[in-house]
Formats: C-alpha cells, sequence, structure tokens
C-alpha cells in the first residue's frame, strides 16, 4: 500500500504513541541512601563562567596527588567542567550516552561515561539539546542512571559536584533539596553577578535548613580575586569562611586558556591548592545568614550599582506614546443599589 502523502504511517503513528508514552511518565525516585560514612561528597556552585571548572579541575588534580580518591562530576549542561582536566578534549557525557545505548537496546556500563586522569575518575552529566529539554530534568536523569551504575556503593574519599548556580531550583538544586551532600561551597568574585548568584544559593541552603534539611555551607572560594574586597565583606555578612583566594594573575589566565592543570605538587601554585585541599576536606557544613537585596548592593560602592536612581512610574500615555482619553464607564447603576 502506497502512504498517502502527509498522512503518517501506522508505524510513524506507533512511534508518536510510545514517544508520548514515555514523555507522560514520572522519572524515578532519586535513591538518596547515605553514601559510605567515610565519603564526603561536596556541592561547589558558582555563576557561569565564573571558574568553578577551573577550580575544581586544579583541586581534584591535587587531591589525589594528596593520595585521596576523588571523583569529579560535571552538573553542567555546558559539559565542560572536565574539558580542563583532560587537556581540551570533551568526554561523551551520561545523557547522550544512555540515548545512544537505548536506542541501540544496549546497557551503559561505568567505562563508556567515566574516565580517569592522573588519580582522578571523571564524568559529565550533560544536558538536552537546544530547544528540546529543561537540563534540570537532565540532571535528573543523570543522576538515576548514577544509581543505577551503584552511586552509593563506590568507594572514593570525596565526589565533587560542579553545578550551575546561576538557578538553583530543579535538578539544579538537588543536592542541597536531598540532601545528596554533605556541604556546598560557592566560588565568586568581587563582582555583583557572581555575589548575587552566591546569596542565591546561601538562601536555598537556609530554606531547606528550615525545613529540616542537613546541608550547609562550607565557605567559598574567591577566583580573580583583585584586592577590592566586596567578596571578602560578603563572606563575613553571610557567616561562611574565605577557603582559598585564587589571584587574578596572567599566568594563571593563560594556562587555564591552554588546559594546564596548575594544581600539582611541583606547580607554583601548587601550594595554594594543597591549602584549598585541606580547608574543602575540614571545613565544617554551616547555615548562611543570606542577605537581602539592598545588603548586597551595600557592598559596592553607590557609582557602581546605580543607587540613587529614583523609580518612575509608568502611565498610560507612555505606554501609547499619545494622550488617552478617559472613556465614559459602561456599568449600569441601579438605583437602591
Amino acid at each position: 500500500m502506497n502512504a498517502v502523502p502527509g498522512k503518517p504511517t501506522s508505524a510513524q503513528s506507533n512511534m508518536t504513541d510510545a514517544l508520548r508514552a514515555e514523555a507522560a511518565q514520572e522519572p524515578d525516585g532519586i535513591l538518596v541512601g547515605e553514601a559510605k560514612s567515610k565519603t564526603q561528597v561536596i556541592a561547589i556552585y558558582g555563576k557561569g563562567g565564573i571558574g568553578k571548572s577551573f577550580t575544581l579541575a586544579n583541586l581534584s588534580c591535587m587531591m589525589a596527588a594528596q593520595g585521596k580518591r576523588v571523583l569529579l562530576i560535571g552538573c553542567d549542561p555546558k559539559s565542560d567542567t572536565t574539558s580542563l582536566l583532560f587537556g581540551g578534549r570533551s568526554c561523551p557525557t551520561i545523557i547522550e550516552t544512555s540515548s545512544r545505548k537505548k536506542a541501540a537496546g544496549e546497557p551503559v556500563s561505568i567505562g563508556d561515561v567515566c574516565f580517569k586522569r592522573d588519580g582522578v575518575f571523571a564524568m559529565e552529566l550533560g544536558g538536552p539539546e537546544v530547544g528540546r529539554g529543561c537540563g534540570g530534568r537532565g540532571i535528573i536523569h543523570g543522576f538515576e542512571l548514577l544509581e543505577k551504575l551503584g552511586f552509593h556503593e563506590w568507594d572514593f574519599d570525596y565526589v565533587l559536584l560542579d553545578f550551575l548556580g546561576d538557578v538553583v531550583c530543579g535538578g539544579f538544586g538537588l543536592p542541597i533539596a536531598r540532601d545528596m551532600c554533605q556541604k556546598v561551597i560557592v566560588v565568586g568574585s568581587n563582582d555583583l553577578q557572581s555575589l548575587y548568584v552566591a546569596n542565591n544559593v546561601c538562601s536555598a541552603v537556609d530554606y531547606f535548613r528550615r525545613l529540616g534539611g542537613n546541608v550547609g555551607v562550607a565557605g567559598m572560594v574567591i577566583n580573580k580575586d583583585d584586592h577590592t574586597g566586596e567578596a571578602q565583606a560578603f563572606a563575613a555578612k553571610v557567616g561562611i569562611p574565605v577557603l582559598a583566594a585564587i589571584p587574578a594573575d596572567d599566568d594563571i589566565r593563560k594556562k587555564s586558556a591552554n588546559y594546564e592543570i596548575i594544581g600539582t605538587p611541583e606547580s607554583v601554585w601548587g601550594p595554594l591548592f594543597a591549602e584549598l585541599g585541606l580547608q574543602v576536606a575540614e571545613a565544617p557544613p554551616v547555615r548562611p545568614t543570606p542577605l537581602t537585596q539592598d545588603e548586597l548592593l551595600g557592598l559596592f560602592k553607590g557609582e557602581a550599582v546605580g543607587r540613587g536612581v529614583t523609580l518612575v512610574p509608568a502611565t498610560m500615555e507612555d505606554m501609547c506614546a499619545t494622550a488617552v482619553l478617559a472613556k465614559p464607564s459602561l456599568e449600569v447603576v441601579y438605583e437602591g443599589s
């Protein structure tokens, strides 16, 4: 039988129905059983581009050099957490590998998604194709697969989770909302936007602590520190320690751009990351005191954030770019009402 142009075939209809049925299914619940007692699961949050991946790649290498077993998991849809670790080379993500294997009817094995270098084990959750899904939901599905691969049976000293902090909701807020980690570290700089994100993360931790959660903030890493002091002032205000201040140094910038690891014992920057490794390991999780918007703006000079500007309400004449005639009401008013 010839297919009618413009009309789907029975096979196409069956495929469409199957896809709709799969899309309607709720994801499996996340198993959040306790990890091995010695394992520290630490979620690192920060504004996109602030240097989380740079910090984590070098920190994980230093921890491995110190004899620790470290697993680094990229939870950013950009899938760039491991790029510095692997010299600029991207590794297959869990989401894309799972989709490909599922289409081929094959199971996913740990060797398909986890790779290692210099004692560091690393993987990327990945994200959906542009316009074809939700990044936060992708993280949830990624962790579901990790559960099936035995996440809570793995034997690591540290599991470092690299999370985009711009939006702390849905899958991006998973470690805080579901006690999947013991503590959070925020990465920021001396600029308003990165501290706004850091404050949002602190607000999320405080909110879930009020609901009975246990996750706390271990501290802040200041990246590209130019010594203007806003990040230090923020940390002091919210009640968290500064774990390290990585300077805005041209040598660091160039080596990072060339995908060079500087968190090694023989590097001139080795002592900085060695100390950061100790701080990350030992800093206790605390409940922060997030700032209000005005308190956050108060950390910066008035000319830097536009204070003193008066908000002038718009009128309907402004919106229509013309005079607006007052029309009589058509409401009927009854006598005695």
